[in-house]
């Protein structure tokens, strides 16, 4: 039998199901808070960790969702060109208004409204994705492509160049 999922990490799993995607969350006994974390507990590259970052408008005050690989830094610059406007990095109780989910948790799909989502083009290079599933604890594998139908994202060259 399998183990009850927590109340964040059940939203994801329904969300994923009503998709009609196989994805299954998994909740750990270690947290998977930071992209490090998550690839160490499931045996991964960081670089197939999805980082999920929310961005808020200056002037529109509009979220700006970005899914970038864990081994990067997403550029502000970069993303502000594609969100048409400056951004700034959005606080917890904004990540929490427009994701439904608390920082450290925040899953690609489940939230209240469809956001404006990029996705970092080096996220499709792998064959497998780890992404956060609600919770700082709880993910799930997923593909690059099923990445792209979940969030209907663009998929743009957002790393900051080293």
């Amino acid at each position: 039998m399998e183990a009850q999922l927590s109340k964040s990490a059940q939203k994801v799993q329904d969300a994923l199901t009503a998709l009609g995607l196989s994805c299954r969350v998994e909740e750990r006994s270690e947290t998977t808070r930071s992209a490090e974390d998550a690839a160490r507990v499931v045996g991964c590259d960081v670089g197939q960790i999805v980082k999920s970052l929310l961005f808020r408008g200056q002037t529109s005050g509009e979220a700006l969702f970005v899914l970038t690989s864990g081994r990067n830094r997403a550029c502000v610059e970069k993303l502000a060109e594609l969100a048409g406007e400056a951004i700034g990095k959005a606080d917890a109780a904004f990540v929490r208004e427009k994701t439904g989910f608390a920082i450290g948790g925040v899953a690609p799909l489940g939230h209240p409204q469809k956001l404006n989502t990029i996705v970092d083009e080096d996220l499709m290079q792998y064959p497998e994705l780890w992404a956060a599933g609600g919770t700082p604890a709880a993910l799930f594998r997923l593909t690059p492509q099923e990445l792209t139908v979940i969030t209907d994202g663009r998929i743009a060259s957002i790393r900051e160049s080293a």
